[in-house]
C-alpha cells in the first residue's frame, strides 16, 4: 500500500522534475553514462526533452526491462576506459555506497563533467526522514540500503579532494504540498560538477 501511494503521489512528479533539471545541465550532443540507472525511467524522459544527447547505463541490479541500454557492473569500477563519456550521472546512488569517493574517482576518470542528485543530511530529523524515503522507494527492488547520507561539509570536502567544483546547484521541488513540508526541507540537491580548472576558465 505504501509503495502504491508513493508511486501515485510522489514518484511520477519526481521523475518529471529531476529529468527537467538534469536535461538542462547536459551539454549539447553529450554522451552520458548513468551510474545506478535502475530501469532508466528518468533517462527516458530526459531523452524526450533532449534528443541530441545519448545515454547508456550501468547498474549492480539490471532490471528485466529498461528504457536505455544497461550493462551490469560491480558497484565500484566503471567498466569503460578513460574519457569514454562527456558526463557521468549519479541520481540518488552515492548514498547507497559505503564510500561515495570510490565511484566519484571512477566518474572523473571516464568523464569531465559529473551531474549528481543526492541529499544533504541537514536539520532536525534529517537522517530518519531520508531513511524512510529510501526504504519506501528502494527496499522492494532489493537495493542495498546503508543509509550513508552526508552533510554539506562532507560533500564539499569530497568535491575538493577530487578537484571538482559545483558549477551549478539546484534545490529541486520534488514533492507537492503537503509532502514537501516533510520530505522536501532542502534535503535534496542537484549539482553539475566540473574540474576546478574548467570552472576558473568560466569566471
Amino acid at each position: 500500500m505504501i509503495g502504491t501511494l508513493h508511486k501515485k503521489l510522489v514518484f511520477t512528479r519526481r521523475v518529471r522534475v529531476l529529468a527537467q533539471h538534469i536535461a538542462d545541465l547536459l551539454p549539447q550532443r553529450a554522451r552520458v553514462l548513468d551510474v545506478g540507472c535502475g530501469d532508466g525511467q528518468i533517462d527516458g524522459v530526459i531523452l524526450m526533452r533532449r534528443p541530441d544527447v545519448s545515454i547508456e547505463g550501468i547498474d549492480v541490479l539490471v532490471r528485466p526491462q529498461t528504457r536505455i541500454p544497461v550493462r551490469p557492473f560491480d558497484g565500484t569500477s566503471i567498466p569503460f576506459p578513460l574519457a569514454s563519456f562527456d558526463v557521468v550521472m549519479f541520481v540518488d546512488v552515492l548514498h547507497h555506497t559505503p564510500d561515495p569517493r570510490v565511484l566519484f574517482r571512477e566518474a572523473v576518470r571516464v568523464a569531465p563533467i559529473v551531474v549528481i542528485k543526492d541529499h544533504f543530511r541537514e536539520g532536525l530529523f534529517a537522517q530518519s526522514t531520508l531513511r524512510m524515503m529510501d526504504w519506501v522507494g528502494n527496499a522492494h527492488h532489493g537495493v542495498a540500503l546503508p543509509y550513508n547520507y552526508w552533510n554539506r561539509r562532507q560533500w564539499t570536502q569530497a568535491f575538493g579532494e577530487l578537484g571538482l567544483l559545483p558549477e551549478r546547484e539546484i534545490s529541486p521541488a520534488l514533492y507537492p504540498v503537503p509532502f514537501s513540508w516533510i520530505f522536501g526541507r532542502k534535503l535534496h540537491f542537484i549539482a553539475r560538477l566540473v574540474p576546478r580548472t574548467n570552472a576558473a576558465d568560466l569566471d
